[in-house]
């Protein structure tokens, strides 16, 4: 392959599919191409418009895995694509060690919009980073080292996101890891209050567990987490890297609880799928550490000038199209669906749960998502089950998703099950 053929009209798309995939083989990894191949997932991606991504081969599916949410504002969505050349245009990355103005206007949005306290910004490259920037902070402000997370939650790949994955399958083969990391089960404060010590720094988690099956806390938890770390003087970090910017109804998935935690990580849809970038936001308590060292943490690639002219675009998007409520909508339409999807196929859905367009399916057990994953493809749709939690299809479309679309998801699944019901 070469750089031209990503702009040739005309070229043997047949043929640039075939050589992709080989090139993965080759270069990247063959064991995940039989993964995908395995699970009917793969897919070269090709052409790419709202909620809709088109293989090289032509098929044509309503994309529902996204990225765990890195398109909310649809595939390839124009107005931010416009901004972005003309910022190239105009503009290189700008530098980290100088002030940028684009980077101070994307952190004066966010403190506008993001829940009431949460001032400052650093911005990194992707959520990995920003959960380290997150920790690394909560330990500088209280000056302890005990970092609290939950069981099956996930917060990445890199150092201290690791440590506070809660799942060991992906931690073995790097022990030791981050020393000072306890997990307790998620929405259970009993835990919690039970781990807490005089050398508890702060608490991590994601508002609603993602990889985990899409587990939607009871409605006292979150308000119980922010009180106990009110009583203990520790600093409560929510990871909102899938459940922000609009996904679960609202801006922010802890509106829905009232909950500011002190700290809060946004990453995936931030700059509408084209260009890597994350944030970590944090209140006045925070700050007085990283105030008092200005220095002590950097990013060469966090925030350019590109990126945060393509986050502005994308939040003005949300915001003008009234993303949150279509969310919401469309959200509680295909819980609906689903929900008498599970009364049509009694024992073969366990059950169905989520928050706007962050829906979980979960099934009897791990052996059917992964085949409900590939049926599903037959049907023009793409979904796939959580990593740490396979007997659960994780589906999110994006937030400018249709009612019709929405009814072409639910009769995509309604055959699927048909099929895959009969075989289990």
């Amino acid at each position: 392959m070469k750089l031209s053929d990503f702009f040739d009209d005309d070229i043997d798309r047949k043929a640039l599919r075939e050589e992709a995939i080989e090139c993965y083989r080759k270069y990247i990894n063959p064991t995940y191409v039989d993964m995908l191949s395995m699970a009917s997932l793969d897919i070269v991606e090709w052409e790419r418009e709202g909620a809709y991504i088109r293989d090289l081969s032509g098929e044509e599916f309503i994309d529902c895995v996204e990225g765990a949410g890195c398109f909310n504002i649809g595939r390839h969505n124009k107005e931010v694509a416009e901004v972005i050349k003309k910022a190239v245009d105009r503009f290189d990355m700008g530098g980290w060690i100088g002030m940028i103005p684009q980077r101070a206007a994307l952190a004066e949005k966010l403190a506008k919009i993001c829940p009431k306290g949460l001032q400052y910004s650093f911005f990194t490259s992707g959520g990995g980073e920003a959960i380290d920037t997150a920790i690394k902070f909560a330990k500088g402000a209280a000056g302890k080292q005990q970092i609290i997370s939950t069981i099956n939650g996930y917060h990445g790949h890199t150092g201290y996101a690791l440590s506070a994955t809660g799942r060991d399958i992906y931690k073995g083969p790097f022990l030791p890891l981050m020393p000072g990391f306890t997990h307790v089960p998620y929405n259970d404060l009993n835990a919690l209050k039970a781990a807490i010590n005089d050398e508890t720094a702060g608490v991590i988690m994601e508002t609603i567990q993602g990889e985990g099956g899409i587990i939607v806390p009871d409605d006292d938890y979150l308000p119980g987490v922010r009180k106990l770390c009110d009583k203990h003087n520790i600093i409560m970090i929510l990871d909102e890297v899938q459940t922000g910017l609009g996904r679960t109804g609202r801006m922010f998935g802890c509106e829905h609880w009232n909950v500011t935690p002190d700290i809060m990580v946004l990453s995936k849809s931030f700059t509408a799928g084209y260009l890597p970038i994350s944030v970590t936001v944090f209140n006045e308590k925070v700050a007085e550490f990283t105030n008092a060292n200005p220095t002590i943490h950097g990013n060469s690639h966090g925030g350019t000038s590109i990126t945060c002219l393509a986050s502005l675009a994308g939040i003005e998007y949300i915001e003008k199209n009234d993303l949150c409520r279509n969310a919401e909508t469309m959200g509680k339409n295909l819980m609906e669906g689903l929900n008498k999807l599970k009364e049509k196929y009694p024992g073969f859905v366990k059950d169905v749960r989520g928050k706007g367009l962050m829906i979980g399916i979960e099934f009897p057990n791990d052996d059917i998502g992964p085949l409900m994953s590939a049926e599903i493809r037959k049907n023009g749709v793409i979904t796939i089950f959580t990593f740490m939690n396979p007997k659960v299809v994780r589906i999110m479309p994006t937030l400018v998703i249709t009612e019709k679309e929405v009814a072409k998801i639910l009769d995509a699944y309604d055959k699927s099950m048909e099929v895959i019901s009969e075989q289990v």
